[in-house]
């Protein structure tokens, strides 16, 4: 449930920022994010718990998250819609599931690789040449697709160590140096002018929602990933691209190809498969331990 939520959150603050990029480009909505977030989770933990017991995992997840932020960001600089991204996004409950093979021990039988296999051709539709995602904006969010699916799987490693302030307070913190370095960038290409880093009134407004709902949204993932194992949390992954057809409609009136809805559709349903398997084996496992006991 606190990942739905945060899932649910973090869908409004994307459409909040994809609507002001054009006003503070890419290295204004790392500062913006960065800033914000961090003073809110900093007010939130009354300043206690902020600072790492797993350094190295905590800086380097939150380098990995920013570089994937800066991707995303760029792409819908270009234009690139809302659902459209996360439909591409889609793929990264899979990555999850195959992530958490080797790094978190988790077994996964030859139905779930199955659907794997399925869910991919999925985002193989989606992208076909010729359809509308056959654009480099896709090849870039299918980078940081990746990346973003490691990233979740560091969170839930990272949650046997580290407190969910701790791990979205240095995440938020990161936002800053990175989004300094790419101010020249953000400055030039787009070739829309140097950005507006400190707007006034709704803009203002806007930027402070933004940065506050990704400082909450990220507490409640950290904390979810916590609790939960990644295969149970992995379909949630899907629940943005339901709010991003509804608010890119709303706000940009976008309606993605035919191919990308269907595309999208074999790919959930695979995650969702792959979740319905992941039930059935550890319900089989607490029967084992029950008749053995």
């Amino acid at each position: 449930m606190l990942a739905a939520i945060g899932y649910a959150i973090i869908s409004f603050a994307d459409a909040a920022i994809k609507f002001a990029l054009p006003l503070v480009g890419v290295a204004g909505a790392m500062l913006w994010r960065g800033g914000v977030g961090a003073i809110c989770i900093a007010i939130i933990a009354r300043g206690r718990g902020l600072w790492p017991r797993n350094k190295r995992l905590v800086f380097g997840r939150s380098l990995l998250h920013c570089s994937v932020s800066i991707l995303w960001y760029f792409v819908w600089m270009s234009g690139f819609g809302l659902a459209d991204s996360y439909a591409v996004a889609a793929a990264a409950p899979l990555l999850m599931t195959l992530l958490a093979i080797p790094m978190l021990d988790e077994r996964v039988g030859w139905r779930r690789w199955t659907s794997c296999a399925v869910g991919f051709f999925g985002v193989l539709f989606m992208l076909q040449p010729g359809g509308d995602l056959w654009r480099w904006e896709a090849g870039v969010l299918l980078v940081a697709v990746c990346g973003m699916a490691l990233s979740r799987i560091w969170t839930r490693t990272l949650a046997s160590t580290d407190t969910p302030v701790c791990i979205s307070f240095w995440l938020m913190l990161t936002h800053i140096p990175l989004g300094l370095m790419v101010l020249p960038i953000s400055a030039f290409w787009p070739p829309q002018g140097f950005p507006d880093l400190f707007p006034s009134g709704w803009w203002l407004v806007l930027l402070l929602f933004f940065g506050a709902a990704n400082a909450v949204a990220h507490l409640l993932f950290a904390r979810g990933f916590a609790m939960a194992n990644i295969a149970s949390l992995a379909p949630l992954e899907y629940t943005p691209l339901l709010w991003g057809l509804v608010l890119g409609f709303l706000i940009w009136r976008e309606v993605p190809a035919w191919t990308t809805l269907t595309g999208a559709g074999i790919v959930i349903c695979a995650g969702l498969y792959n979740l319905h398997r992941e039930r059935v084996r550890r319900s089989q496992e607490r029967a084992d331990r029950g008749a053995q006991a």
